[in-house]
């Protein structure tokens, strides 16, 4: 059993016994990568945020229903896109969009309407795309999916230390890649 999986089952028992800084802990720990797997279904950032936190909520609620039988990590994301389906749905329902103006505003629409983030950011993607599969897949995992380095570790069946080098490796060859870009 690995150090991670021994810390996260000795946070799990605290967070039962209703310890608050074991949850605090288990939040810090999980709300990037949850957050953003709330993100990419609900597509908002404050109804992803509401989402995640619900989901937590949740989750320390019915804590006694978790039988380990996969990672914490992959149930809590579970309950994560479970919420974040219903979020979608709902908001779904209600939302009309008229197509009365859509005409004047895209001729209206001009080069300075850019959002320079935007480009930015797909030049980085773009760029991503071009270092190893090693390299991208690490990158992905801690800084798009949100996962630390034990959660990294855990994932890709690596040692603490070997993450740390991948992934300081991969950033240096993505800051390459933009430089030549």
């Amino acid at each position: 059993m690995t150090l991670t999986t021994t810390n996260i089952e000795a946070l799990l028992v605290l967070c039962q016994e209703g310890n608050r800084m074991a949850q605090l802990e288990v939040y810090n720990r999980y709300q990037q990568a949850m957050y953003n797997a709330a993100l990419r279904i609900v597509k908002d950032t404050a109804a992803a945020e509401d989402v995640m936190q619900e989901s937590f909520i949740t989750a320390f609620d019915k804590l006694h229903t978790f039988k380990g039988t996969a990672s914490f990590g992959a149930w809590l994301k579970r309950i994560v896109i479970n919420n974040s389906i219903v979020q979608y749905r709902k908001a779904q329902r209600f939302q009309q969009v008229s197509d009365d103006g859509l005409a004047e505003e895209a001729d209206d629409f001009t080069e300075d309407h850019v959002d320079h983030s935007q480009v930015q950011a797909r030049k980085l993607l773009e760029c991503m795309e071009h270092i190893h599969e090693n390299y991208r897949r690490i990158l992905t995992l801690h800084f798009i999916e949100g996962y630390d380095y034990e959660e990294c570790c855990e994932i890709l069946d690596i040692s603490y230390a070997n993450c740390r080098t991948l992934i300081s490796r991969a950033k240096e060859s993505l800051r390459k890649k933009l430089i030549n870009a």
